[in-house]
């Protein structure tokens, strides 16, 4: 498996739908494109949640992953 690099980090544990999208989207606004944002989660709804912002927004779903019983996600702005 590659290591993907992340330019910024954003942890959402312990928040419920929809704040891990909220803040990501925020997060992500903040970014120059092609930088990569690893967002951590701990809300079971987020990872068909990313999936599907990933699509609508064009924002590349680069990885996701189940770490410590954590989901990860590294997200690259469009």
């Amino acid at each position: 498996m590659d290591i993907i690099k992340e330019d910024q980090i954003l942890d959402c544990s312990g928040m419920l739908c929809p704040m891990p999208i909220v803040k990501t989207s925020k997060a992500i606004k903040e970014m120059e494109s092609g930088q990569v944002l690893k967002m951590i989660a701990t809300d079971a709804g987020s990872p068909p949640d990313i999936a599907a912002w990933s699509r609508q927004t064009g924002n590349e779903l680069l990885r996701s992953m189940v770490e410590d019983n954590k989901f990860v996600f590294f997200l690259k702005k469009k």
